[in-house]
């Protein structure tokens, strides 16, 4: 069996399986929430004039370019007749069945996909994938679309559809460019024949159209039409502002902040940058790739801009207008011109600002964003170039006096010691492990607090971070402790009896693991853990380590020292063993693989399972013994 061409003049074509279910899906789920078609269909005509905008800086031959950009709606109370047109972009006959009729064009596949998958309401859904033109047929019994294209020899063409099942293409008569949509409306939807239910729709999705939308004859744009931007912030309520982000975004919770620049010089400018409460809520968002609208004199010129602000902040939601940018700018050149550093500058300054007093005004509120975007300022401060120290009091940290809590640099000073000058930090690949950490020792005996650093990100921020407000940034592997967490518990240790005893065990240690360390060596900074490794002298840094181990997979780790606890119980009863007793290497070997693992660097943790078994049997036989 053929399929129908949809080509054919005036012959009808079915819609496909996709479009069927999509149509079904959107004519009765959305019931209750109908007037979202007239949204979605205004939506249309407004991006429609927004690309002839764009057209018309670079084309010259466009058809009847004296021609103002609107939307205007009307209606026919006597044939039930609701009509929306625009003097937009148009289309031609191919563009027609390859917007209207061609389901890879239209979304409708993925939309059915995640209608099925999500449980949000699918009205704050619909624009994704677009396929906001289908929700007309929730009111509608046929719909047609007579296209003008801007391009002069264009013929105009008509796209007609009745129902749900079929779809037919014929000639058209249109003098003017631009598209009208011809809704005849279905008995229980005359409701939007009515002037006042309409402006009562547009004036609730649409009021921040930037092109003026008509109603009827009248010659008073129903809609606001002045870009919210460029109003003044102090005529502006809080409403507004959410409205709008909700109508920008399709998010339809509150953001956590906003704000509105307003700037004469160095440059004029007006921008409105929106930080997201959650960026799970921005998944259904028609805003598919990160990066502020940019305008030129109320010009878009181009819907994704990432030369406004520095990578790490592009979750930032918003728009930016300029007087300064000029309107023949192109796509690529717009990346070079001076104006875009001047203009990134203003508005990184006034987004750092925004986060700054959400932290210092909205505590519970910035702890919120940093659980949400807090990974992408230590990105920031990893790559930033030109003063990282800016982000330095934005970052937060969870410490080991208080797991489950954030603290910034200058809560961690509040708290620290008098005489203390370091801000310690313990950096690992898992948050437990600081429970565990033998470097850990002499902090919990001086109780001295420390910063949590196990996030991926964090060895390539360290390489930036080396203080903060003067006070240096110390690992707890590598740290100078205070006298007080070294003091001796008792004065055996320096006997020379027992330092012969030392002596030996560090020996007779080094015999069993070899190779795999530089060192055995005794150390009076562990109290509660019988051993731990440190780099030998000269090593690089940890943070280093770790971003080189990231980077390059081929980099080998300088060979570790293991230093002993020589008061611990285990290495007292190791020093007792004779040299024949098989469980001396038992236990040196899990000591040393304990040490390991509690540093992330134990290659296969599951080998140890024997050894363990067997000293295991070890001691219930020593205790069967008894």
């Amino acid at each position: 069996m053929t399929e129908e061409n949809p080509q054919v003049e005036g012959h009808n074509v079915p819609f496909k399986a996709e479009t069927k279910q999509l149509l079904n899906i959107l004519i009765h789920s959305l019931y209750t929430e109908r007037e979202i078609f007239l949204r979605e269909l205004i939506s249309n005509a407004s991006d429609a004039l927004a690309r002839l905008d764009f057209v018309m800086l670079t084309e010259r031959e466009v058809l009847d370019p004296e021609q103002p950009p609107e939307i205007r709606i009307r209606t026919d109370k006597d044939q039930n007749l609701l009509i929306i047109e625009d003097t937009g972009i148009g289309m031609t006959r191919d563009e027609l069945v390859d917007n209207l009729g061609t389901i890879a064009h239209s979304g409708a596949k993925a939309f059915v996909e995640a209608a099925e998958e999500t449980d949000r309401n699918l009205a704050d859904i619909i624009g994704q994938f677009g396929v906001g033109f289908y929700s007309a047929f929730m009111v509608a019994e046929s719909i047609r679309v007579t296209s003008r294209s801007y391009q002069p020899d264009a013929e105009p063409a008509a796209w007609i559809a009745f129902g749900e099942d079929t779809y037919r293409l014929e000639s058209a008569e249109r003098e003017k460019r631009g598209t009208e949509v011809r809704i005849k409306l279905k008995e229980d939807a005359l409701e939007f024949l009515e002037e006042s239910r309409l402006r009562q729709v547009i004036k609730r999705h649409s009021d921040f159209v930037q092109y003026p939308i008509f109603l009827g004859e009248s010659e008073d744009p129903v809609n606001r039409q002045t870009a919210l931007w460029r109003q003044n912030p102090r005529e502006v309520d809080q409403d507004a502002y959410q409205e709008f982000y909700k109508q920008f975004t399709l998010d339809f919770t509150d953001p956590i902040a906003h704000e509105h620049m307003v700037v004469d010089a160095p440059a004029q400018m007006y921008a409105l940058l929106f930080l997201p409460k959650n960026p799970q809520n921005l998944v259904f968002s028609p805003r598919k790739e990160p990066g502020l609208k940019l305008y030129a004199r109320k010009v878009l010129i181009q819907e994704f801009c990432n030369d406004l602000l520095p990578q790490y902040l592009n979750f930032i939601e918003g728009v930016v207008d300029s007087e300064d940018l000029p309107l023949n700018v192109s796509r690529e050149s717009v990346q070079s011109n001076r104006v875009m550093a001047l203009l990134k500058r203003l508005v990184t300054g006034k987004a750092l600002d925004m986060l700054a007093s959400i932290a210092q005004d909205q505590p519970e509120d910035y702890i919120a964003f940093w659980e949400a975007y807090g990974i992408r300022l230590k990105e920031g401060v990893a790559i930033e170039q030109n003063e990282p120290e800016k982000l330095f009091p934005l970052l937060r940290f969870h410490t080991s006096k208080d797991p489950a809590r954030w603290s910034s640099f200058a809560d961690y000073l509040e708290r620290a010691q008098p005489d203390q000058k370091e801000i310690y930090y313990f950096l690992g690949d898992d948050p437990s492990a600081i429970r565990y950490s033998p470097h850990m020792d002499a902090f919990r005996k001086a109780d001295i607090e420390v910063l949590v650093m196990t996030d991926p990100v964090d060895p390539f921020m360290l390489l930036q971070l080396k203080a903060f407000e003067e006070h240096p940034l110390v690992n707890v592997a590598d740290a100078e402790l205070p006298e007080e967490a070294l003091q001796e518990p008792d004065s055996e240790a320096t006997e020379p009896e027992n330092l012969e005893i030392e002596k030996d065990l560090t020996e007779r240690i080094k015999a069993v693991l070899e190779e795999r360390v530089s060192e055995v060596r005794i150390t009076r900074r562990l109290t509660d853990s019988p051993a731990r490794l440190v780099d030998p002298e000269g090593a690089p840094e940890q943070s280093v380590q770790r971003v080189y181990q990231m980077m390059d997979k081929t980099f080998e780790l300088p060979k570790k020292v293991l230093e002993i606890n020589p008061r611990h119980p285990i290495m007292k009863r190791l020093a007792d063993l004779p040299a024949d007793d098989a469980r001396f290497d038992l236990v040196v070997e899990q000591v040393y693989e304990n040490t390991l693992l509690i540093e992330g660097l134990h290659p296969d943790p599951v080998s140890m399972v024997g050894r363990i078994q067997e000293l295991i049997v070890s001691a219930l036989d020593k205790g069967a013994e008894k």
